[in-house]
């Protein structure tokens, strides 16, 4: 079958490209990536007998988007005769028995009923949980064909699960692919992986109107901009914490010791599953209202007993550690151990409270090793009600390191010291700067 169409030429390679496992396609507004992916699937399906999987987050959104999209382009072919576009249940049929099927992540029972998929597009896959691109892939598998998945998205931040997989692995600092390479050479091909990237001028087929509606956010939203124009990720909304920093470790400590009368502060977040043990040390310059974060301990399927194994240097130096007031059978057991342990005040509007007093430090330095609070606190934006006002006490990830800061800082007052002195018979038993030297772990998340 004799195919006739003209196409955008930075497309080109990508549309008959077939050579890699993973494609991953990032771009600004009206680039055409999901059009030009769609167009890529209708013409393997034609010459292959596959089944393809299309997938979103929410399965409701499918109709008007991916199942829309590719029945146009079916009809732009002059190919609605012989590949049908079936609504109830959603699905496309070619004539040699290829098939596309939609599924939406919010309802992950139905995927188990799926078999020799063996092409994935995950529209949107920013949207998607991780736990649900893990299970995509276990779903991708045929005896026979060759395995491909393409996942299409607007750039978002960079806390999002997609650019720490395809781009850089923060714990470890290093770089799979660096973005601004790929926002310069436009394709890259890595690891099984071939990195494409667009913007509406790619797109010859997008009328100059909408290219200059694009130019003027530069004007009132620039992160808006440097999405939809540019196709670039970085911080998408409003930072929490603007006043975040990151500097080596030993160079924390240098800072701290400088420090007139220090304050040191250790508070903890419990968690189990999806959640995480979150416990953080810190030391506050309250003369030039600054925070450090100079220790973390960050994990998860872990059993009291089995964490209180690992965090066993606090019972020797037995500094006080606030913890999360909703667990007070945990801190009981915590304190039965012979941990020195306290529940956190908790109350109407602590979230808010908490987050504010943050907020007040004038500059809060992270140290380099606490790699996870840097991965939750350095990108951490306010979520938006439906109007896209933002909600103060709520916000784009659960930043677990956050909460053990907010039971950590319990009873303190960034502006007040009336009710605190200054720590020396802590300092003085070495629990300090030396002995929290002398007492750092290496390897795991104990830093």
């Amino acid at each position: 079958m004799a195919i006739e169409r003209e196409v955008n030429p930075h497309f080109e390679d990508y549309l008959f490209n077939w050579d890699y496992k993973f494609y991953f396609l990032v771009g600004g507004y009206g680039s055409s990536k999901s059009y030009n992916t769609g167009f890529k699937i209708i013409l393997k399906l034609l010459k292959e007998k596959r089944t393809a999987l299309v997938v979103r987050e929410v399965y409701d959104t499918i109709r008007d988007s991916c199942f829309s999209l590719l029945e146009e382009i079916i009809t732009e072919m002059g190919l609605e005769d012989i590949i049908q576009c079936k609504t109830s249940p959603m699905q496309i049929r070619f004539p040699n028995g290829s098939k596309i099927i939609f599924k939406g992540m919010d309802k992950p029972q139905k995927l188990k009923s799926i078999n020799n998929v063996s092409l994935v597009w995950i529209e949107e896959c920013s949207e998607v949980k991780y736990d649900g691109f893990k299970e995509l892939t276990g779903r991708l598998r045929h005896p026979s064909l060759k395995l491909h998945m393409i996942l299409t998205t607007n750039p978002v931040s960079k806390s999002n699960w997609c650019y720490k997989y395809f781009f850089m692995d923060n714990k470890n600092h290093f770089f799979m692919v660096d973005d601004k390479e790929l926002y310069k050479k436009r394709i890259i091909i890595k690891n099984n992986t071939y990195y494409h990237h667009s913007i509406a001028d790619d797109n010859l087929f997008l009328p100059k109107s909408y290219i200059e509606q694009l130019d003027d956010l530069k004007t009132h939203d620039k992160d808006l901009w440097r999405i939809a124009r540019r196709g670039q990720f970085g911080i998408n909304g409003l930072k929490v914490l603007p006043q975040f920093e990151h500097k080596p470790y030993y160079e924390v400590l240098d800072l701290m010791h400088k420090i007139n009368k220090p304050l040191y502060k250790v508070g903890m977040d419990f968690g189990f599953e999806t959640s995480y043990n979150a416990l953080i040390r810190l030391c506050i310059d309250h003369e030039n209202k600054i925070l450090y974060i100079y220790w973390e301990y960050y994990k998860n399927h872990m059993t009291d007993d089995n964490t209180a194994k690992e965090i066993s240097e606090f019972k020797q130096t037995q500094e006080l550690i606030r913890a999360d007031a909703a667990e007070p059978k945990t801190i009981k057991f915590y304190k039965q151990e012979g941990f020195n342990m306290r529940a956190a005040k908790k109350f109407p509007g602590s979230r808010l409270q908490y987050t504010k007093k943050v907020k007040r430090f004038k500059k809060i330095i992270c140290s380099d090793n606490c790699t996870n609070t840097i991965e939750e606190l350095e990108e951490l934006t306010y979520a938006v009600d439906k109007n896209g006002e933002i909600i103060e006490d709520e916000f784009n990830i659960d930043p677990h390191t956050l909460s053990a800061i907010w039971y950590a800082l319990d009873g303190y007052e960034v502006s007040d010291l009336k009710e605190h002195k200054y720590d020396s018979d802590i300092y003085n038993k070495g629990i300090g700067i030396k002995g929290n030297i002398q007492q750092r772990k290496k390897g795991g998340n104990v830093f």
